[in-house]
């Protein structure tokens, strides 16, 4: 078990939010892009795993961000946020295998996400752009609504800079009207323009049916099963 004190708290969504975890004396938190940890508050009895929204470098500074509802575990976030910085959290792992297979490291990539499926995602896309030479990246994230896209200024930062293609598409038909939305949920035609190559490996992570449905829609447009990487 590692011990990190809670630095900030940050609003990403109505719905969700930002914690910023600070590990005792700068301690390293070893992980791979993708992977998890069990959090809780220090003398809660709620504990829950989380996706790890940072990347694997800024672990090794003794940081990891989490991305996290405001009505889980951490749901005093979405009171008093103020009150909560500087708590205790007690954190294990890392836990899971989610994340790009060692054989695909130089290979391109198609991300897709759900919701709060964009954690671990974000995840790996600094943790590529920390690469000299990344490979070419694209992610489709499906959300409710335009407000519902976390880190959504972020992503669209380095859709500016060339060195992310980015899609996203809201589900609620009476989402209003974005420049950078598309309406409608991911399907075959979205996902087949997003792909950013015939060779590319796809990484799914969101809510089970959107796990299941965006993964068949892969198939259908021909990704190799093996090439298919999904996170619930």
């Amino acid at each position: 078990m590692a011990i990190a004190h809670l630095a900030d708290v940050a609003r990403t969504t109505p719905r969700t939010r930002l914690l910023r975890l600070d590990l005792d004396g700068g301690q390293a938190v070893a992980f791979t892009a993708g992977q998890a940890v069990f959090a809780r508050l220090e003398g809660s009895d709620l504990r829950a795993p989380y996706s790890i929204a940072s990347p694997p470098a800024l672990g090794r500074q003794g940081t990891v961000e989490l991305l996290v509802a405001a009505d889980g575990a951490f749901g005093q976030t979405a009171i008093d946020p103020l009150t909560l910085r500087g708590s205790t959290v007690e954190l294990d792992g890392p836990v899971g295998r989610f994340g790009v297979p060692p054989e695909a490291e130089d290979a391109p990539l198609l991300l897709v996400a759900g919701g709060t499926g964009i954690a671990p995602i974000r995840s790996v896309i600094f943790d590529r752009l920390d690469r000299r030479r990344p490979p070419v990246m694209t992610l489709v994230y499906s959300a409710r609504t335009p407000d519902e896209f976390a880190f959504g200024d972020e992503l669209l930062t380095l859709l500016g800079r060339g060195v992310l293609d980015v899609h996203m598409t809201v589900t609620r038909d009476d989402a209003p009207a974005a420049v950078v939305t598309r309406a409608g949920r991911v399907n075959d035609a979205l996902l087949q323009a997003a792909l950013p190559a015939p060779d590319a490996w796809c990484l799914v992570c969101g809510p089970t049916g959107f796990v299941q449905a965006a993964s068949a829609s892969l198939a259908v447009i021909g990704v190799p099963a093996e090439r298919i990487v999904v996170e619930r």
